[in-house]
């Protein structure tokens, strides 16, 4: 494959903006309120659709852009109905953790999750094993942005896949070490605009080029007839599996902490009410339009062996080169507004969470920001390393991570929130039960197939609660004092 300028340079415009709103956004860091705040929160100023569209950037990732419509292109109509479960991932996360969390967030000073945690069940146990389980499982989910990137980079530009890799990894670094969650929050929102109208532009490309949904409807029965089916095209998508799955990108993403730091995040109560139904149009909309090009792009293209490839290469054969470029740009934002996220996370768990809590409390801010800096880009440097391997879909990498932190902090961020009796002890037994019972089924599931039936990170959140409930109860009962 050929380097194919036309394209190259409108998502070269694109990295230089972002580029500038972090320079920017740095700019207005140094002269607001306490670094920890600004560079870990934004200070915790985001306005309704600011905050809207960073939940939707942050969770519309490269499993919503390429691997999410790739699965779509291989299993069929079946993928649409799971992936549209998650349209009440933002409604959900701000109407459960909402003001409360907020208020409480204020109250006790937190910058993270893991802030929160500590504050509300007085244990360094459980903010040590909080920041144990956030850098592992997102170790995961970064390694498989970083791999959509690369992918994205080596589909467009025909560069081998490790030079791509490394052209993504330093443009998302600089950016995220310059500017911080307010360049994040920024960035979010001008990448979540690109996502709507590229979203669009490229399933009107589809539909044309595929000759109409009825052309491709026809196509596709013609092919295997479970492709429009719920369960399908090898019939693997049973009942008991896609409404399990509501769980892991439904309810259960609460207890994400890249989507519950956002719930800390907003300037007023009016802001919230805006997001939460700004988040859950935009997301319904992304979601549904993504994964309809993914099942559409099969009678166009047959035969794309890597699933991940499948939205670039559409793109550069139904659209003019130009506008690819401008429409590709939506996958490059959902992947770097999540890969910002995640870096942020695992940074401020490793500096906030770990080093100011038990190493040196004492430290200066202008310590502090050396090794937020230093840590953030370490991170980087590891997880490109990570990313050199890929698997072939990598949603199924970053599913596994998102299931490992539901089970984890699910139980001990709401019950914590709402149950007056829930303490340290229940919170630690719910993370070991939880995680735990997570990696062993999921080990299972790879070896013998779905255990009941069911979604990998069903069980444990239910042997999570469980744990929950009874090491609060049976372990010295005290209400708590909100």
């Amino acid at each position: 494959m050929t380097l194919n300028i036309q394209v190259i340079i409108p998502l070269l415009i694109f990295l230089i903006a972002i580029f500038a709103i972090g320079f920017i956004a740095s700019k207005q860091m140094s002269s607001g309120g306490g670094f920890l705040q600004e560079y870990f929160l934004g200070g915790r100023e985001l306005g309704g659709f600011v905050l809207a569209m960073t939940m939707v950037a942050t969770y519309g990732s490269a499993s919503s852009f390429l691997g999410g419509p790739g699965t779509a292109y291989t299993v069929g109509f079946g993928w649409i109905l799971l992936a549209m479960t998650q349209v009440v991932t933002g409604y959900f996360v701000l109407l459960i953790l909402g003001k409360k969390f907020a208020i409480l967030g204020r109250k006790y000073n937190a910058v993270t999750m893991i802030d929160f945690l500590k504050a509300r069940y007085n244990s360094p146990a459980v903010a040590i094993l909080s920041a144990i389980a956030i850098i592992i499982f997102l170790f995961s989910a970064m390694t498989a942005q970083w791999v959509g990137g690369g992918r994205l980079i080596e589909s467009l530009t025909g560069l081998e896949y490790t030079t791509a890799l490394f052209i993504f990894a330093i443009s998302v670094l600089v950016y995220v070490t310059i500017g911080g969650f307010r360049a994040v929050a920024l960035t979010d929102a001008v990448q979540g605009a690109i996502m709507v109208v590229g979203t669009l532009i490229l399933l009107i490309g589809v539909i044309i080029a595929g000759g109409g949904v009825p052309a491709i409807m026809q196509d596709l029965l013609n092919e295997n007839p479970r492709l429009v089916t719920p369960f399908g095209a090898d019939g693997t998508l049973t009942a008991g599996y896609v409404s399990s799955f509501w769980i892991l990108v439904g309810v259960g993403v609460v207890g994400l902490p890249q989507m519950a730091v956002r719930a800390m995040s907003y300037k007023s109560s009016r802001a919230m009410h805006r997001a939460l139904v700004i988040g859950t149009i935009v997301t319904g909309f992304i979601m549904l339009n993504m994964h309809l090009i993914g099942v559409f792009a099969r009678p166009i293209m047959p035969g794309i062996d890597v699933g991940d490839k499948v939205i670039p290469l559409i793109a550069l054969e139904v659209l003019p080169a130009w506008l690819a470029g401008i429409v590709l740009a939506a996958p490059m934002a959902a992947i770097m507004s999540t890969v910002d996220s995640l870096l942020l996370l695992v940074s401020s768990a490793i500096v906030k969470d770990v080093y100011l809590n038990f190493i040196k409390p004492e430290a200066t801010e202008k310590r502090v920001k050396q090794i937020s800096f230093g840590v953030t880009g370490i991170l980087g440097i590891i997880v490109f390393l990570l990313a050199l391997q890929p698997p072939d879909l990598l949603i199924f990498l970053n599913l596994f991570a998102f299931g490992g932190l539901e089970a984890a902090f699910i139980w001990p961020v709401v019950l914590g929130l709402y149950w007056k009796y829930g303490n340290k002890h229940g919170a630690l037994l719910s993370m070991i039960t939880g995680i735990a019972s997570y990696i062993a089924i999921h080990f299972y599931n790879e070896a013998y197939g779905n255990l009941l039936g069911v979604h990998t990170v069903t069980i444990p959140v239910v042997l999570s609660l469980a744990a929950y409930i009874i090491g609060s109860l049976a372990i010295q009962r005290k209400a708590f004092r909100f």
